[in-house]
């Protein structure tokens, strides 16, 4: 069962401990919506006790002043209760949002801070859950649900205390019909568990379905599933729809049983009340502020069958949400004292490196090289040799497994990664851009950067014509992941915003693989400038384009086997040789 899908208890003390904790910094206004709610509480069961006293003392009497004076009274007691409300729902609505506004960027900021590690094994939709979905939950709890519960309780507490005041023996022949109530609430509540479960599983369900086929539209559309996919969508939401009218049922059947159960209680009173006010020893006041108890009593007691599952979401949403928070699957930093700095980056080494995603699975083994400043080294290799791990580990998403890598002497783990990624420029061969305009896009939001930069390093990358040509040029908005352009012009803006930046080392991963022949010149020769001086590391599939570098490096299976140049490796006849006459072989054949 997903995690989405368990449900926990209604009432979690721990988790409603940590929970709390986040209302601290609103302890005065925590307080003083506590006591609006005590105040309301009592109000209401005010109304038929001033009641009772209009019909016994007054209108039995025929004291119209006194009658008069009593309705002010309960004129005021409603003003004064609306008032009362419309302070009690503002302190509570703005502590609410104040409380999910904390817990989403509390959040939203660790997860910032976790590993790739974290993120290789937890789906981002499910996260995005629990940024959105999971927090709007607390929210409805804080801001009605809780306070709710707690109204209703205080309610009911009054109620009771007002009818054992009046009359004890018609207090306890009221009191009668509860051991019905309490089974039926038991029962609904059990039923509802299961229903909700039911709910739950299904949504869940139609969700991942959803998303799962909206992300692969191109591949439903290609094959032409769309019917297929459809039916499969429609059997889902035919679950989902039932598992909702059962949950209803029970909602339908508990409702009507409460009206019942209040029914029996007021038939239960005028027999007892009236047999008494016939002998003379009770009052018809007594009588009628009874019967608008009991109307009262069973409202707050439907209320909170209602609010349990709120409450039992909001458990739910809770543990889901503090589980994250105590994830520290994070890079250990070092203290602030004990962090080193390097003005800039020297020589870097990998030291006998070893490195498994998964323990015992070693994707590197032992290697070892090291590039000295202002040189250019190029990493070749099968898919799966480890290249693009090397740049994982020297950037710190991940931590080595043995071994170690070192800057100017300064092992990476001393230095924080901010230290340690200002200095360093990235290309992906997958480039994410941003919804937002293409100069946020190569600056991300960096006022430093300025606009002349921008376009310094767009013309050396060569996609400076192409933004100019757009209505807006700089200022262009683009679709979320860049959508609206092409590949090769993804990849060009992406190389414009890590020169952007003036890193002392550039690292380009597959960065030319999907530019066309004359744009990948322009970039060729902007590269061929922008790496001297400059320590570069190029990982590519097609050596053309690294035949230049200082060093190359050959990795497979995880290890290191070749080092050299290009006409070096190429004397060896090993690996790297074998590789560029496979390549050399295919161009030779496409061209006939």
């Amino acid at each position: 069962m997903q995690e989405e899908e368990v449900l926990g208890k209604a009432y979690d003390g721990r988790l409603m401990k940590r929970l709390l904790g986040f209302a601290r910094p609103y302890a005065p206004q925590v307080i003083i919506a506590i006591l609006l709610t005590v105040f309301i509480s009592a109000l209401s069961p005010l109304r038929p006790f001033l009641t009772k006293i209009a019909v016994d003392d007054y209108i039995a009497v025929g004291d119209s002043d006194g009658l008069l004076m009593i309705a002010g009274l309960l004129l005021a007691t409603l003003l004064l209760q609306g008032v009362a409300q419309y302070f009690m729902t503002y302190f509570t609505q703005w502590i609410g949002q104040r409380i999910i506004v904390d817990v989403r960027m509390k959040v939203f900021d660790h997860m910032q801070r976790l590993a790739l590690r974290f993120f290789d094994r937890h789906p981002v939709g499910r996260l995005v859950t629990r940024v959105t979905n999971d927090v709007e939950v607390l929210n409805e709890m804080f801001s009605s649900g809780l306070v709710a519960v707690f109204a209703d309780i205080f309610i009911l507490m009054w109620i009771v205390v007002f009818m054992v005041l009046i009359d004890l023996k018609l207090a306890l022949v009221t009191f009668s019909v509860l051991p019905l109530l309490v089974y039926g609430t038991f029962l609904f509540r059990k039923k509802v568990r299961q229903s909700y479960r039911a709910v739950r599983l299904h949504l869940a369900r139609l969700n991942s379905f959803m998303q799962e086929r909206m992300s692969g539209i191109i591949t439903v559309q290609l094959f032409g599933r769309e019917k297929r996919e459809a039916g499969t969508f429609d059997a889902i939401n035919e679950e989902h729809q039932d598992a909702n009218i059962r949950s209803v049922f029970y909602y339908a059947l508990f409702f009507p049983s409460v009206e019942f159960i209040s029914s029996l209680a007021v038939a239960l009173i005028i027999w007892y009340a009236g047999g008494s006010i016939l002998a003379g020893v009770m009052t018809v006041g007594t009588l009628i502020s009874f019967i608008q108890y009991t109307e009262m009593f069973f409202r707050p007691i439907r209320d909170l069958s209602e609010k349990y599952n709120i409450m039992q979401t909001a458990m739910a949403s809770s543990e889901r949400i503090f589980k994250l928070l105590d994830d520290d699957t994070i890079i250990p930093h070092p203290a602030a004292e004990k962090a080193r700095t390097v003005p800039t980056l020297g020589t870097l080494r990998f030291e006998e490196v070893s490195f498994a995603y998964n323990e015992g699975e070693w994707v590197l083994r032992d290697v070892s090289f090291e590039i000295p400043k202002g040189h250019s080294v190029a990493i070749v290799g099968a898919t799966g040799s480890g290249k693009t791990t090397l740049i994982n580990l020297l950037c710190r998403f991940y931590d080595v497994g043995k071994g170690r890598i070192t800057v100017g002497g300064i092992d990476i783990r001393e230095m924080t990664t901010e230290e340690l990624r200002r200095h360093i420029g990235i290309v992906l061969q997958d480039v994410f851009l941003f919804a937002g305009s293409i100069h946020n896009n190569i600056t991300l939001g960096d006022d430093a950067i300025s606009r002349e930069k921008v376009e310094e390093v767009s013309r050396l990358v060569g996609v400076h014509r192409f933004i100019e040509q757009l209505a807006d040029g700089y200022a262009s908005n683009i679709h979320e992941r860049g959508g609206s352009l092409s590949v090769g012009q993804k990849q060009l803006l992406a190389f414009a915003r890590a020169l952007a930046y003036d890193p002392e080392l550039l690292i380009l991963d597959e960065a030319t693989s999907s530019v066309d022949t004359e744009s990948e010149l322009l970039m060729q020769e902007a590269i061929a400038t922008l790496m001297k001086g400059r320590t570069s590391i190029v990982i590519a599939h097609r050596l053309s384009t690294i035949q230049n570098a200082d060093t190359i490096l050959v990795m497979h299976k995880g290890q290191l086997r070749e080092r050299g140049n290009h006409q070096e490796l190429l004397a060896q006849r090993g690996i790297y040789y074998r590789l560029y006459q496979l390549q050399y072989k295919e161009q030779e054949r496409r061209v006939a």
